[in-house]
């Protein structure tokens, strides 16, 4: 093709996303023809005003192989776009370790933030072949760097590295009570890793009998680490054990954080699969308006899980407790916590959580003696680390595939909120191409993948991903996401009981006092609802806009359920202050607009029933459920909303194109559109109040029942677990601990 050629390929695309996978081509020709031309084309791409295009240069560099491709890459860490400097940092980590790039390596490191995790990973990945230069490198730094979180970094950095140096200078940061208790908790926890080191397992000894309070606890961590675990050879039959992971979490059985931070629909999904999955076979099966999974047979392929291990962060007495637990147990559905050990961060600024997250995680996974199938899903820092573990240990990986961050790319470049030229501001804050790079390593490295439905699956995984789930289909499987419908036939059952003059429980008396904040002309009017996080990709702002932009707003109230109101993170904050600039706080009430904050998933069923039956004397039945996501790969929330009986608004691409019957069981719309918003909103609302019977809602909760509860979704991902154990079985062998 050319090198000039696949420039212009790069320059032309009409899509972002197109012209992302274009880079790709780049980088190949780039390989392929090094030289002075293809430097100076490169070069020049580089200093132009598109975003993209100076990216897929950067990564084009990393395939030439000489000393001056090594100069500009790292003359690129020295760039004032910070874009450029974290994929320069990014791209040199898969080169031969340049030493001239060390030092502003190790800035970054300084630095923090998502470009400090990149450069530390280089460096780690640097220090297996030149390990006495990163090291020096770091002890140097740590001699004029005092501000403690720095140091952190820069000792967390050296405790990657084996070696009798790094080792000495660990047990003297974590002996020296001079040092900031943060540093010495990250040289605590590097001790950890340094096994048949005998002078760290006696200080980490000393620190757990002496110590009081959290380092003696992060010291009886590294004991645990220490002491390692043994991953026994793998089954070839018998009941399974399966690991899931959702990191940005607080994850307990009671979903009791459900809407804070980052604790949406994938947290009661994990929550209700494990219970599921360890709950015997389901007789449920997958049917209705979906394909039929790629090489399923669920009768032969559904076998029993005894032992379902749920990992998320959790404080580091709640890591050891567990640790035991699991150790102890060989059956049921168990929660595994994760220390971070700084402070908790979203799933967008965790980044810098790698290293703990990686070892939390080793952790877990060792104290269960054996494990079948790690199951991750999301392009996150956690299926980061848990991949690492998961090559390390030789435990199978099953990945679930969804077109994230790409699909978001789509909706914001369609929306014109994205483009070229700002490009590089939005990857430093959202990181999407090393995201959507992450999507296709884990999804090419895993032994098999689950895929959502969507309406044009095969064409969306390979324009937007990049995959082609055709070459292999005995390696990928549909598999929808499933609701528990228990939960929420009982919600609905207590809710048509108080519309037919019952006491209100707890729940529904919460959701009373609410709307007896309203003054008295907005009372009787349905509810308008939606749950989930406050996240700009969530679209709770929109939703508000687009409510007060037409009738919506005299037709009925809003309740938005979702966020950390006392403490929001910066996302949730980003959001209340949108939905501010609309509503101001002072006039929500007056206005019609409700924002609880996020409550327990038994809770939020109860008022999404609430809202389908009415609350008598305040709000008029025939509620209507919006969801306003820039993407929504299948939405768990939707789903109980049409079990309920709602009708829904929804967006028109991913998952709900597949089981929203457009001017049927709800409205299908462009959600990055706020015209197109606006008007599906006032369509529902008025359809919603023109019904007269119950045929529509009974239609809703069918199309869940027959395709979509947590037990068909389970009886699909058992046959698939089975699968991959019996594929690896032949493979399998004791793995030595390091």
């Amino acid at each position: 093709m050319g090198i000039q050629t696949s420039l212009d390929g790069v320059l032309e695309a009409d899509r972002i996303v197109e012209a992302m996978r274009r880079a790709d081509d780049l980088a190949f020709e780039a390989s392929r023809e090094p030289g002075l031309r293809t430097l100076r084309i490169l070069t020049g791409a580089l200093d132009s005003e598109d975003d993209i295009a100076a990216i897929a240069a950067a990564h084009a560099f990393g395939q030439i192989v000489d000393d001056e491709a090594n100069r500009v890459l790292t003359g690129l860490l020295s760039e004032d776009r910070g874009f450029l400097r974290e994929h320069a940092a990014w791209v040199l980590g898969a080169r031969i370790p340049y030493l001239d790039g060390v030092g502003r390596l190790i800035g970054m490191v300084v630095e923090g933030g998502f470009g400090g995790m990149i450069a530390q990973r280089s460096l780690e990945q640097w220090a297996q072949t030149a390990p006495d230069h990163v090291a020096v490198g770091l002890e140097g730094a740590l001699l004029g760097i005092h501000e403690p979180n720095a140091r952190y970094r820069l000792v967390e950095t050296l405790g990657l590295i084996r070696g009798e140096g790094p080792a000495r200078r660990l047990i003297q940061a974590a002996a020296d009570a001079g040092e900031h208790p943060l540093v010495r908790t990250a040289a605590i926890a590097g001790l950890g890793q340094h096994r048949g080191e005998s002078r760290a397992a006696e200080l980490l000894d000393d620190l757990a009998r002496g110590e009081d309070g959290p380092l003696a606890d992060v010291a009886r961590l590294g004991l645990i680490d220490l002491a390692g675990g043994v991953i026994r050879t793998r089954s070839t039959g018998g009941p399974l054990t399966v690991a899931q992971l959702f990191l940005h979490a607080d994850v307990d059985a009671a979903l009791s954080a459900a809407g804070s931070g980052d604790n949406g629909g994938v947290a009661t999904l994990l929550v209700r699969l494990g219970d599921a999955l360890v709950g015997g076979r389901p007789g449920a099966h997958v049917a209705g308006p979906v394909e039929a999974p790629v090489g399923a047979d669920p009768d032969r392929d559904a076998p029993a899980v005894a032992r379902v291990l749920t990992m998320s962060r959790g404080t580091v007495p709640e890591a050891i407790s567990s640790v035991a637990d699991i150790a102890a147990h060989e059956t049921g559905h168990l929660y595994g916590r994760i220390p971070l050990l700084t402070p908790t961060a979203s799933s967008a600024t965790a980044w810098p959580q790698r290293v703990a997250a990686r070892r939390g995680i080793r952790r877990i996974l060792r104290a269960a003696g054996q494990v079948d199938v790690l199951h991750l899903r999301m392009a996150e820092v956690g299926s980061l680390a848990a991949s690492d573990v998961a090559r390390e240990l030789d435990i199978p990986v099953v990945f679930t595939v969804a077109p994230d961050p790409h699909a978001v790319i789509q909706s914001m470049d369609s929306a014109g909120s994205l483009t070229r030229s700002n490009f590089g501001a939005a990857d430093e804050r959202e990181h999407f191409w090393f995201r959507a790079r992450l999507v296709q390593r884990l999804a090419s490295n895993a032994n098999h993948t689950v895929l959502f439905p969507r309406p044009e699956l095969r064409r969306d995984m390979s324009t937007l991903v990049g995959i082609d789930i055709d070459s292999h289909p005995e390696r990928h499987t549909i598999v929808p996401e499933g609701i528990d419908l228990r939960v929420v036939d009982l919600a609905v059952e207590e809710a048509r009981a108080h519309a037919a003059g019952g006491e209100a429980g707890p729940e529904l008396a919460e959701l009373r006092a609410l709307v007896e904040t309203l003054p008295a002309d907005r009372r009787g009017l349905p509810l308008l609802v939606s749950v989930g996080r406050f996240h700009q990709v969530k679209g709770m702002a929109a939703i508000v806009a687009a409510w007060q932009g037409s009738a919506a707003a005299s037709r009925a109230n809003l309740l938005l359920v979702g966020g950390n109101l006392t403490d929001p993170s910066a996302a949730e904050r980003e959001q209340l202050d949108a939905i501010a600039a609309v509503i101001p706080v002072a006039e929500r009430a007056e206005r019609g607009l409700l924002l609880p904050g996020h409550r327990p998933n038994d809770t939020v069923a109860r008022w999404m029933a609430a809202a389908r039956t009415g609350l008598p004397g305040l709000s008029a039945a025939q509620g209507v459920y919006v969801c306003g996501s820039l993407k929504e790969e299948f939405g768990i929330a939707l789903l109980e909303a049409m079990a309920t009986g709602l009708l829904v608004v929804a967006p028109d691409g991913g998952g709900p194109a597949t089981y929203v019957e457009d001017g049927v069981t709800g409205f299908l719309t462009r959600t990055w559109d706020p015209a197109a918003l606006t008007g599906a909103i006032d369509r529902a609302l008025v359809a919603a109040a023109a019904e007269t019977t119950t045929d529509r809602a009974a239609r809703s909760r069918a199309v869940v029942e027959s395709s979509f509860t947590i037990q068909a979704m389970a009886t699909a991902l058992g046959g698939v677990y089975e699968r991959v154990r019996r594929e690896n079985s032949d493979l399998a062998w004791p793995v030595p601990q390091s």
